[in-house]
């Protein structure tokens, strides 16, 4: 597997006494796993630091949708097709979006392979080498699967009836707010468990990340209008 995971050296061995046939006692060594407040701290900073190629292709996505560039890519990803009488995605789920955060999120990559890498302060954020690891297409292929996971999300809604820009009502409101800012993260980490153990500590960790600035993000985009709806 391409990369080395920093996570530092093996954990120690603890001796653990157990009886043996003879009734001697015979040492047994375990792993015993360290958790430091240290270690976490420095794994949410890497897990953040590795998010960042997201950031690149939300910017260079709503800056084509505030000035309309490359408006030849607002075509529809499901071409006007429906199921059960309903879109599948609708008409606000193009490819300008999955070709534009592909597009930002490979040029941040390659911003962080090939230049901020350098950096010892910057390198020592990385959960792994990252020259070790494929250049811009695998930043490109990064945003672009967290785009297209955002799909599931609009065919769910469009089979209860919610428009693009809509909400539900009660639970199902909560339900659908939670999966909109967390569905990208599930492309995010299929594509990036190719070179780099998805633990549950970064996944949690990412979740917490995104789930808090996103909102923030999305609230801001609709400001300078970058979006077309705050949620």
């Amino acid at each position: 597997m391409p990369g080395s995971d920093r996570r530092g050296s093996a954990p120690p061995l603890r001796a653990r006494a157990r009886r043996g046939n003879g009734g001697t006692d015979v040492a047994a060594a375990s792993p015993v796993p360290e958790i430091s407040p240290s270690s976490l701290a420095r794994d949410a900073l890497g897990t953040l630091y590795l998010l960042l190629p997201l950031l690149g292709g939300a910017v260079l996505h709503g800056l084509c949708m505030r000035t309309g560039w490359l408006g030849f890519l607002t075509r529809p990803i499901d071409g006007g097709r429906s199921f059960r009488g309903a879109p599948l995605f609708g008409k606000s789920k193009t490819w300008r979006g999955p070709i534009l955060v592909a597009a930002g999120a490979a040029a941040v990559w390659a911003l962080q392979r090939n230049v901020l890498h350098r950096f010892e302060p910057l390198a020592a954020l990385e959960l792994v080498d990252y020259a070790s690891l494929p250049g811009w297409w695998f930043g490109a292929v990064v945003g672009a699967a967290a785009e297209l996971s955002e799909l599931p999300n609009s065919f769910v809604k469009r089979q209860l009836g919610i428009e693009p820009g809509g909400t539900a009502w009660g639970l199902l409101a909560a339900v659908f707010y939670l999966w909109d800012q967390l569905d990208l993260l599930l492309g995010f980490w299929l594509a990036f468990a190719a070179v780099l153990p998805a633990t549950p500590a970064r996944i949690v960790t990412s979740v917490l990340i995104v789930g808090g600035i996103h909102p923030l993000l999305t609230l801001a985009g609709y400001l300078l209008g970058m979006r077309p709806t705050a949620r």
